[in-house]
């Protein structure tokens, strides 16, 4: 089974008839179905049934003739994902396909990060119709919907803040026109950029002999390893419920993050959250990205 299977409320192992139980039930009762054929005239399918408001599983796999002159379906991989419904992105993005299966990662160049953020992308067969030739260069696209699943995370107190919230905006309107414009090649932006965090990092190291870190750091969003769509992420609460797995009965919190200006959401197992979520608060974990792309 999937590693992240429990953020989504199976927190339990299957047994191997039970697994084939909830596949069946996933192909034969979906909310979603989509076959298309790939570069190699293998018809791929995509089976997507919630078992949630928001949460649940995709099924993947191939269509095949068998000798007896039938179709059968061969699964390949089972995710399970939440429901991307916020606009996360509307940058460029590159997709590459992973090494022993027919499931993509998305790259997006997002200037608010300072790097490339990956994801696994949910609507494969979406992008399969659509591919002709764009896998590995960067495309447009109408607009990038992220969510995130969780195993481990605590929610922590916001940071008392000295500035009113239009002076607030004022300072992150103009950091992001002058990360928008370096992004875009303007060197005067890009040295305005090295002053500043210079600037910044001089204050931090002063600060954090006196103070704790997280009284310092408001968000933060770091890829736990190189060549990873798993991400650490510190950002605060936008809006948060609770979601229930229809199958075991085990509760869930789905919350809307922002972290370095990137808005998504994530979804963990009650019992893998330390602390109470509210808006307004801050969640710190380790999180999955995933990604639903508008072509």
């Amino acid at each position: 089974m999937h590693d992240y299977m429990r953020a989504i409320g199976f927190s339990h192992e299957f047994t191997r008839d039970n697994f084939k139980r909830l596949l069946s039930k996933i192909v034969t009762e979906a909310d979603y179905r989509n076959a298309t054929a790939a570069k190699n005239e293998v018809v791929q399918v995509e089976y997507r049934k919630f078992f949630g408001r928001d949460i649940g599983l995709i099924m993947r796999g191939t269509l095949e003739a068998t000798a007896q002159g039938s179709e059968e379906i061969f699964a390949d991989e089972t995710i399970p994902f939440l429901r991307a419904t916020t606009i996360s992105s509307t940058e460029k993005i590159v997709f590459r396909r992973k090494m022993d299966k027919e499931s993509y990662i998305g790259i997006c160049d997002d200037y608010r990060l300072g790097m490339p953020l990956k994801f696994h992308l949910q609507n494969r067969n979406d992008y399969l119709s659509e591919m002709d030739d764009i896998e590995n260069n960067p495309i447009d696209i109408l607009h990038l919907s992220l969510s995130a699943l969780s195993l481990d995370g605590m929610v922590m107190i916001p940071i008392e803040k000295n500035i009113s919230d239009k002076e607030a905006e004022k300072k992150r309107n103009k950091r992001d026109r002058m990360m928008r414009m370096a992004h875009l090649g303007d060197e005067r932006s890009k040295e305005d950029m090295v002053i500043e965090d210079m600037d910044t990092y001089t204050i931090l190291c002063e600060k954090s002999k006196s103070e704790d870190v997280y009284s310092l750091v408001d968000s933060y969003f770091m890829p736990t390893e190189i060549e990873c769509d798993e991400y650490a992420v510190l950002g605060e609460i936008k809006d948060v419920s609770e979601d229930i797995n229809s199958i075991t009965g085990e509760e869930v919190w789905i919350m809307d993050i922002v972290a370095n200006g990137l808005l998504f959401s994530v979804c963990i197992h009650k019992d893998d959250l330390l602390g109470e979520p509210e808006i307004g608060r801050r969640f710190k974990g380790t999180v999955w990205m995933q990604g639903s792309v508008a072509f």
